[in-house]
């Protein structure tokens, strides 16, 4: 057994988090029931870089159970839950994650998982799949999946260029991943992390969103529902008429930049927030990111920047400009809702990874009837997911009628 914890001791402390998100995530364990009776993963090995989480463990006892070797690294240094790195390690697994960890370490860690030579990748950000377009481009894969919008974005662009490997499918494209996961999930996270780092008033506040995308439109009504007064920026006229029509204002951040009092970035690019927005900042304005990496606001640039810096709060770092205003950055500029806070509930990410454990079913069923190209998730596991999870909610839907399907395959019916 091989891994790599901060301290298997609190495995015991993990193992009760597992309970309680198995608890939570009745439409996997379902899942997990049926994949554990056929062993369809049986004999294959899966590299897995994905946030260490309780949630995250559930899935990774869900493949070993469906057959497979898993081995499993964190995707962001401060995302990984400790007592759950050492649960799985503790049952067996190959772990190597833990939080706080740095940049020399995550690829160290990457590199231990991807270096036993897997079948199967499972990636959130596709950096594990940079490395095997990289370093290890000799390796033979079947394929991958992708949780997140920014890994799906990176591996289109290698598509692109013609270099894609193997297939891959883009578990973020999945209306049962994005339309819940997205919204529903980073919404209410990203709130949590806000308050758990600062324990603020949100009641009263002007908070800017910039980006509207799933992420960005969840932020905003979670915002808007504890009280905010919401201002939304974006580069996408289609998203910006959304957010105006959804009742937001809508502006540039070089406008909103002297207006918020609450910042949160969620577009997965570069500098949405530059130091020359910090500058026009109000005291005590408060910084954070909901995007998968931590480029979004230059952080670089305020350390530059600031003239002094203190902790003032656990995962809340106070900067102070020449100008004698204080700039609070949440989390280190990293995701905020697992750097400060736990992550998506239980019962949201139970649909992203049924639709991760089904996704790495069908690449080891279907590889090699795949070309090398991003693949949506297909229609079927879809609506699977969706209706298992209404099955564990109690939810029965209406069954369209035979009348109804022929007239929906009719063209002479009319007015």
């Amino acid at each position: 057994m091989d891994y790599k914890v901060k301290d298997i001791k609190l495995a015991e402390q993990g193992e009760r988090q597992l309970e309680w998100a198995e608890m939570h995530m009745p439409a996997l364990m379902e899942i997990r029931k049926e994949l554990a009776k056929r062993k369809p993963l049986k004999g294959l090995k899966i590299a897995a870089v994905l946030h260490v989480t309780k949630e995250t463990g559930v899935l990774a006892r869900t493949l070993k159970d469906a057959g497979a070797e898993v081995y499993l690294a964190g995707s962001n240094p401060l995302s990984t839950q400790d007592d759950i790195a050492a649960a799985l390690a503790k049952e067996g697994m190959s772990v190597f994650a833990w939080r706080g960890q740095g940049n020399e370490d995550y690829y160290k860690n990457m590199e231990s998982v991807i270096s036993i030579k897997p079948d199967i990748l499972m990636d959130d950000g596709a950096d594990l799949n940079a490395l095997a377009h990289g370093k290890h481009k000799n390796l033979k894969i079947m394929g991958s999946t992708e949780e997140t919008t920014t890994g799906v974005n990176r591996l289109k662009v290698l598509e692109k260029s013609g270099k894609l490997r193997y297939p891959v499918i883009a578990v973020n494209n999945a209306k049962t991943k994005y339309l819940f996961d997205n919204r529903y999930g980073t919404g209410q996270s990203t709130i949590d992390g806000i308050l758990r780092a600062t324990n603020i008033l949100i009641a009263g506040k002007c908070a800017v969103v910039v980006g509207y995308g799933w992420v960005g439109r969840g932020i905003a009504m979670r915002l808007n529902g504890f009280g905010a007064r919401v201002i939304v920026t974006e580069v996408d006229p289609f998203r910006a008429l959304e957010a105006t029509m959804d009742g937001f204002e809508v502006m540039t951040i070089d406008k909103a930049a002297a207006l918020g009092e609450i910042f949160v970035t969620a577009t997965g690019n570069k500098w949405t927030i530059t130091t020359a927005h910090m500058k026009k900042m109000k005291n005590g304005a408060i910084l954070c990111n909901s995007g998968h990496f931590d480029v979004e606001i230059d952080v670089d640039g305020l350390e530059k920047m600031a003239k002094a810096k203190k902790e003032i709060r656990h995962n809340t770092m106070e900067y102070t400009l020449d100008n004698g205003r204080n700039i609070y950055l949440l989390a280190g500029g990293r995701l905020v809702n697992l750097g400060a806070a736990e992550g998506h509930p239980s019962e949201v990410m139970d649909m992203s990874f049924c639709n991760q454990a089904l996704s790495a079913v069908c690449i080891a069923e279907r590889y090699k009837s795949l070309d090398n190209k991003v693949y949506d998730v297909f229609a079927e596991i879809d609506e699977r997911v969706a209706v298992q999870k209404l099955s564990s909610m109690g939810i029965i839907t209406d069954k369209i009628t035979d009348v109804q399907k022929k007239y929906m395959n009719e063209w002479e019916v009319g007015t």
